[in-house]
């Protein structure tokens, strides 16, 4: 992987910034009335890992002006080590712009967790590339990583425009590019063509590529797993099989990726990987983890491996980082994992959970 030697943020990010609403004590939503409300976006919590421990992160995002609620994001991604920039939007009115709500509990045990996604309004919808200098930010300032999520290329027509240019941009300054496709069917109704070319032209100038089965299908085209045998061997091959298909599709990339999970219940998942670097795979076979909170799980294993990658250790231990970083990620109640050091992730994959004194 070549990485800028000159440059002033390691990673930078679009987002949309929103708040999520939870429960207290792991109770459902219906039945509760006292809720904590946290700083969220899937690209902040990739972007979390790198920032917790010291790199430079940038995120781009945009603002309901004098919204309380745009002030506590800005405070929480101040206190999460990440600069921002982002325009600021009037509301315009009780009916005009907000920042997005998640509304989901943590669900327990045999109860399963519940997502209620609330975006009417969304603020981040109106993301668009002439409000930021794409030529000062990588090419006089400089970037090691851009780190696109299918969450913000699919979340307007305006946000995919800006992605695109993102992409570009980041193309023609030597910016390596991470897309993660996180499809979502919502975002995609009725919007098949227009999403599937955009996402087919980030993908084709992306150096690392990461997504589910669902995501390679639905947003590239890509033939998924092949049904067939139910054992764990089988099912890692037939993931390396499509692995293989995308890397065939999009040969520009060099780094390909995948989580596998397995819920035994809302607290205890099997929790793997999948990673091809180069023509090298490298395979974490579902490991038990306990588990307070599933959401944020999968952007800490990118998070982790963007991390990894960037301080220029040898691919296998990309991989590993990575799925340490996820499971990390499900011990926190906010959606993203605040590693107070390198050991506190390492410990994780080595299945040390003693105290440390």
């Amino acid at each position: 992987m070549n990485l800028k030697k000159e440059y002033t943020y390691s990673i930078v990010v679009p987002t949309s910034m929103g708040v999520r609403i939870t429960p207290a004590n792991g109770q459902p939503v219906h039945s509760s009335d006292t809720f904590t409300m946290q700083v969220t976006s899937a690209e902040t919590n990739v972007a979390s890992i790198s920032s917790y421990l010291g790199l430079p992160v940038k995120v781009l995002t945009t603002f309901v002006k004098d919204s309380p609620i745009a002030q506590m994001i800005k405070n929480n991604l101040a206190g999460r080590h990440m600069q921002y920039e982002g325009k600021e939007v009037p509301q315009g009115g009780p009916w005009g712009y907000r920042h997005q709500f998640n509304i989901a509990d943590s669900g327990y045990g045999s109860r399963g967790p519940r997502v209620q996604n609330d975006r009417a309004g969304e603020v981040g919808r109106t993301l668009n590339v002439k409000d930021f200098d794409l030529d000062k930010i990588f090419g006089r300032e400089g970037v090691q990583i851009l780190h696109l999520s299918g969450l913000i290329a699919a979340l307007s027509p305006e946000t995919g425009i800006f992605c695109l240019e993102l992409a570009r941009a980041a193309k023609r300054s030597g910016t390596c590019i991470s897309f993660d496709l996180n499809y979502r069917d919502s975002f995609w109704k009725n919007r098949e063509k227009e999403l599937r070319a955009i996402f087919t032209e980030i993908a084709g100038v992306s150096d690392i590529l990461v997504g589910n089965e669902e995501d390679f299908q639905l947003c590239l085209g890509i033939q998924g797993p092949e049904s067939g045998g139910k054992n764990l061997g089988d099912k890692i091959e037939s993931f390396k099989g499509m692995i293989s298909r995308v890397k065939a599709a999009f040969p520009n990339a060099s780094v390909f990726a995948t989580t596998l999970r397995q819920v035994v219940n809302t607290n205890q998942h099997l929790w793997g990987a999948i990673m091809l670097e180069g023509n090298h795979w490298h395979v974490i076979e579902p490991r038990e983890i306990n588990v307070l909170d599933r959401i944020g799980g999968g952007d800490g294993f990118v998070g982790g491996m963007l991390y990894a990658i960037l301080r220029g250790w040898e691919p296998e231990k990309w991989c590993q980082f990575g799925w340490a970083s996820g499971a990390l990620a499900t011990t926190f109640l906010t959606d993203y994992a605040q590693p107070a050091d390198e050991e506190m992730v390492w410990s994780i994959w080595e299945g040390n959970a003693r105290v440390k004194r």
